[in-house]
């Protein structure tokens, strides 16, 4: 990936996001890739050398990095810091790193570390519970060893002493530990085979020829249109109507559209323009 440095970003910060730590190692995908939308991944690695991203939108993946230099120097005697661990599957190999892995009981406990807004922390993201499963999959699969729990750490970048003091919902300290809902076994070794099934019959329509398999509205981050019943004098909405426009009850109120959005695809996925299903959505829009 070439990276642009459009806004003059200090050499040094662009330095930086040029020689990234972060490898898979030897694996087909990583857990990360696994729980990300097939689509998504196979365009990324068909035209790996044709990707461009420019600095000043990786900046917030420099504080990720500098959290493991965190927790190289909070480390206890029980920890295992970013251990990187292996299981073949259906003919690929999965990898992924766990940041903390604490022994407890023959066990482990398993921590995730993410710098996320406050906004991230309020509401629930099915793919933190998506990827702490995986990790406890290859726990019991490569280490042979039981998952006691899983849970969040979140650093919370944009945290407020004022919010927190306003509503006892918002983050009450800048790190939240959150719990992770472990799945049983049969559950977690589901999940695994039918995406590595997924992203396997993906990649090969994109490379050899087929019908990718598309995105999900929910992998799109898709906002159905809209339709907000106004009244004037009145900044919010009355009610919002998703399945058609609502009655007017009289001249004091006004309908706004609030037009549908893919959100991801239009913002935030790399891959977009070499992206068949996207294009076509503009087109029709």
């Amino acid at each position: 990936m070439k990276i642009t440095n459009k806004f003059g970003l200090p050499q040094t910060i662009v330095n930086a996001l040029e020689r990234p730590t972060y490898s898979k190692g030897k694996s087909d995908i990583s857990v990360t890739e696994l729980i990300a939308p097939p689509q998504l991944v196979a365009l990324k690695r068909k035209h790996a050398d044709e990707l461009e991203s420019d600095a000043s939108d990786m900046v917030w993946s420099l504080f990720g990095s500098a959290v493991h230099t965190i927790l190289e120097q909070g480390a206890d005697e029980d920890h295992l810091l970013e251990e990187r661990m292996y299981h073949s599957i259906q003919g690929w190999t999965l990898s992924g790193a766990v940041d903390v892995q604490r022994l407890r009981d023959g066990g482990i406990d398993i921590l995730d570390y993410k710098v996320v807004k406050a906004y991230g922390v309020m509401n629930e993201k099915i793919e933190w519970e998506q990827q702490l499963n995986c990790y406890a999959y290859l726990v019991r699969h490569a280490k042979k060893m039981p998952v006691h729990s899983l849970a969040i750490v979140a650093i919370v970048r944009d945290w407020s002493r004022r919010e927190a003091q306003r509503s006892r919902d918002y983050p009450q300290s800048p790190v939240v530990v959150i719990p992770v809902n472990r799945w049983s076994d049969e559950e977690q070794d589901e999940f695994v085979s039918s995406r590595i099934d997924i992203h396997q019959n993906t990649f090969a329509a994109a490379h050899i020829g087929g019908d990718i398999q598309p995105c999900t509205p929910a992998e799109m981050w898709e906002k159905p249109t809209s339709w907000a019943l106004m009244k004037e004098g009145r900044k919010s909405a009355v009610k919002v109507h998703w399945d058609k426009p609502p009655e007017v009850p009289d001249e004091k109120h006004f309908i706004e559209v609030r037009e549908g959005e893919r959100t991801r695809c239009a913002s935030f996925c790399p891959v977009n323009k070499f992206c068949t299903q996207w294009s076509q959505y503009e087109k029709s829009a």
